[in-house]
Parts: structure tokens; sequence; C-alpha cells
């Protein structure tokens, strides 16, 4: 698996914001073990110590629990824990803007539904958003 880091963010930043995806995605379920960080150290060719602050962090927002000497596990209601917050940060630092640019180019719900659903209707069977 090929990943490209940015340089805007720590790398141990992106690590998480990956993780935290992944468990937004469902690609991560409740009591799924995550890799190693040897393993996630190897495959992404990163320093182990910057893995683990990037699964630190998932342990102290507890939306991973560190099993000694077996791993770490992401935590029951991790996955609505994350949308609540992320549905939070959204209206509270997102949502101004967007809804400021919005207005200003004159753009209502109508418009942008009515464009979704013509978008929608585009893609072939079967295709996912």
């Amino acid at each position: 698996m090929s990943i490209t880091w940015n340089d805007n963010a720590p790398i141990y930043r992106q690590l998480r914001d990956r993780v935290v995806a992944m468990i937004l995605d469902g690609v991560l379920k409740q009591g799924d073990a995550l890799p190693s960080v040897r393993q996630v150290a190897a495959d992404f060719q990163l320093n182990p110590i910057t893995v683990s602050k990037a699964y630190q962090e998932l342990v102290d927002e507890q939306l991973v629990d560190k099993r000694r000497g077996l791993g770490m596990y992401v935590t029951e209601g991790a996955r609505e824990a994350l949308l609540q917050s992320e549905r939070e940060r959204f209206l509270r630092e997102e949502w101004p803007m967007l809804y400021a640019r919005l207005r200003r180019m004159g753009l209502d719900l109508k418009t942008l539904l009515d464009r979704a659903a013509a978008d929608q209707a585009q893609k072939p069977a079967g295709a996912q958003a």
C-alpha cells in the first residue's frame, strides 16, 4: 500500500487521522486489532516512535485500548464517538465558512440537492458515491 505524506501536518497526526478515517468508514470495527507499530513502521518506512505517537493519541482519545502483550484494539463505541465529535467539529469550524461561501455564490439547498441528484443519476449502476 502506498501513502503520500503531506508537509502541512506532522506524519504522526496524518497517521492518526488515517486510522480515524478507517474507523469512520467501517474498515476498522469495534474490537478489531490495529496493525502492530512495527508492521506500520515497516510498511510505510516510518520511525516506530512516530507510529507509537499516533497510536498513543488514539489511546488518549479512548478510541483504542492498549492490551499489554496483545496490541491495540478499537474500543466499543469508538465510531459513534468519532461521528459525534466530527459532526460537532464540522458544524463549529467548517460549516460557517462553507455557508458563507455558498451565500456569496448564490447557491441554495434546492440547487445543491438537484445537482447531487443529477450527479447520482449519471453514475453507472452499482457505483457508489
